[in-house]
């Protein structure tokens, strides 16, 4: 079992590791999280280490392994949940550094903006039911780091402790009448070549539907969302990892497009 001093240790480790930019393997025994509820403990423990180290609090949640392209890619049949800290968030146009990040990707998705809180008392949401919820809808490239000495022995709690790969997001402009998201097209275009395209309804049938997961899954732990939470959905594209030098387009159609580069 996870004490909260080993998860407390094993935080420290991963925020140590993530500081450091040293690649991270399987904790020691004790630290290493053995299954979701452990992998959670140690998260919650890690975004606090974070916070305290620079990162700010938490601007909201990404959710990984949406769409099929993704639990293919990752091995991983199932929704994952990670935390998004406040200061790793960028506005379109950003210049981001290649060398903050080990080994950088970037990935297409259709973030959502909370105008309410999401109460306890209505799970277990459906797309409908969370969707009245949400204030606006934007074109997102959530940005990714390959922070791991192999990504396929790390074992799937390590990879939910470390927010699941998230090394922040970069967000168009706001959308307020977003229309049928799950017809909403998504393409990833590096250097003015197409890396990769996908649609709304790529995400479990609808973007509103892993929103709706997400809710439900803080709820089962006794936390909501709340007014002002980002929520990135997961990604209609398979990652795409960056050089130096890349320009990066996500073309979310209707909802319109963010652009970026690293340098």
């Amino acid at each position: 079992m996870m004490t909260p001093e080993n998860a407390s240790a094993a935080a420290g480790e991963i925020c140590a590791a993530r500081l450091g930019l040293r690649p991270l393997g399987r904790l020691p025994s004790p630290l290493q999280p053995d299954g979701e509820t452990e992998a959670y403990q140690v998260k919650d423990a890690l975004n606090n280490a974070l916070s305290e180290a620079g990162f700010g609090n938490l601007a909201g949640y990404k959710i990984g392994c949406t769409t099929a392209v993704m639990q293919a890619y990752l091995g991983i049949p199932s929704p994952c949940r990670g935390g998004i800290p406040g200061r790793t968030v960028a506005p379109a146009g950003a210049v981001l550094k290649h060398a903050d990040y080990r080994r950088p990707g970037v990935e297409c998705e259709i973030a959502v903006r909370l105008g309410d809180d999401v109460p306890l008392s209505g799970a277990s949401y459906d797309k409908a039911s969370v969707g009245r919820f949400v204030e606006s809808c934007m074109p997102a490239a959530e940005i990714v780091d390959d922070r791991y000495t192999d990504w396929r022995t790390a074992g799937t709690p390590l990879l939910i402790a470390d927010n699941f790969f998230g090394a922040g997001c970069v967000l168009g402009d706001p959308v307020r009448a977003w229309g049928a998201l799950d017809e909403s097209a998504g393409t990833m275009l590096i250097n003015g070549a197409v890396a990769g395209s996908g649609k709304g309804a790529d995400v479990l049938g609808h973007p509103f539907e892993a929103l709706a997961w997400l809710a439900n899954q803080l709820a089962a732990q006794g936390r909501v969302l709340r007014a002002g939470d980002l929520v990135l959905t997961g990604s209609v594209v398979q990652t795409n990892w960056v050089a130096a030098g890349d320009h990066v387009v996500m073309d979310l159609g209707a909802l319109g497009a963010v652009e970026f580069s690293f340098v």
